[in-house]
């Protein structure tokens, strides 16, 4: 065979593979520049996808797609403490305050701890108002606080800090309503906006709504109040606490014992109730809700539709059995303590 036959024969089968190996290498060089474009500008969202599942084994072996945790709202825990109050993010609106209230509080964004950790938890109550009234029960809170060791004078070293003025009954048709209480606040130099406050409410709104409207911005206080709903109650950071009337004592009685390992176990009562229902507005769905335990025997739960002037008008069709199951109780318990 001659030399140059052997030439033409390689050029003839080298020839289209040389192209085939330059064609190759032009289609990698044009994926990876492809790659590198949809990740520049278009990588954003295939990356988060795939951020947010993990891969698991099934436990036949098959891999399963599984979504991580969602957090609505990833960046609150990290908000900054000391974030201006003026801003949006940091002010919600709450119905129990009646104007725009601090921020969603929790004890690490609206509580200082700081004082609590340098003096002990001490609680300071600012002193009276000349001329300002103020409710026997709300006195007692205030005597109650000022007579244990937790109390201090001195509001340098103060935890916690209770306001003079009081808030208990925030219904304006009350004669123990404190008007203007918004400025009187406000014009406290320890206010610092509720923080490390505590404010005690019994009764907020009027009939026939009975809205959580105190009168007042509250701010970063903490609020323990009696028939707080569900929506102004800040889990871990506001107080709810029982209605006690104005007879309640300040103090207990003699220290009891519990002489067997039973509820109550010289009581014929378990549960006892007896107050108004509402048949216009709010303030009534637990007495709704829980009217059928009544036994009339150990759990009693009396209610009256006779409240107001015009509660004929509204009356439902429970109203007449309510009414005369609570006469006959009242009743009843008159007789018994009269022959007793």
């Amino acid at each position: 065979m001659e030399p140059g036959m052997l030439e033409n024969i390689w050029e003839h089968v080298a020839g289209p593979m040389q192209a085939k190996r330059r064609y190759l290498i032009l289609v990698l060089l044009s994926s990876c520049a492809c790659f590198v474009l949809l990740l520049c500008f278009g990588g954003d969202a295939p990356a988060r996808g795939r951020a947010n599942r993990r891969t698991v084994r099934s436990p036949r072996g098959r891999p399963r797609v599984q979504r991580w945790q969602h957090f609505s709202e990833p960046l609150q825990y990290f908000a900054h403490r000391d974030a201006p109050e003026s801003g949006e993010g940091s002010r919600r609106s709450h119905a129990h305050t009646g104007s725009s209230a601090g921020p969603r509080c929790s004890m690490d964004s609206c509580f200082d701890p700081s004082p609590c950790a340098k003096n002990g938890f001490k609680v300071y109550v600012y002193p009276r108002y000349m001329g300002e009234k103020i409710s026997e029960s709300y006195q007692n809170i205030l005597s109650t606080i000022e007579g244990s060791r937790f109390y201090t004078t001195d509001p340098r070293e103060a935890c916690l800090f209770v306001l003079s003025l009081d808030t208990l009954d925030r219904d304006q048709l009350s004669p123990q309503y404190v008007s203007n209480l918004q400025t009187k606040v406000q014009s406290e130099p320890l206010w610092n906006n509720g923080r490390n406050h505590l404010i005690f409410n019994l009764y907020s709104g009027s009939w026939p709504d009975y809205t959580e409207d105190l009168g007042f911005d509250t701010g970063q206080a903490i609020v323990a109040k009696a028939s707080i709903s569900t929506e102004n109650y800040r889990p871990n950071f506001d107080v709810s606490i029982p209605l006690f009337s104005r007879e309640h004592p300040r103090t207990g009685g003699e220290r009891g014992y519990l002489r067997y390992n039973i509820v109550s176990p010289f009581r014929k009562y378990l549960l006892v109730f007896k107050g108004k229902r509402y048949l216009t507005g709010i303030g009534s769905d637990t007495r709704n809700a829980l009217y059928h335990i009544h036994n009339a025997e150990d759990t009693v739960l009396l209610t009256t539709c006779k409240h107001g002037k015009e509660w004929q008008k509204h009356k439902d069709a429970r109203c007449d059995w309510d009414n005369a199951e609570y006469e006959r109780q009242v009743n009843l318990h008159l007789l018994c303590s009269w022959l007793m």
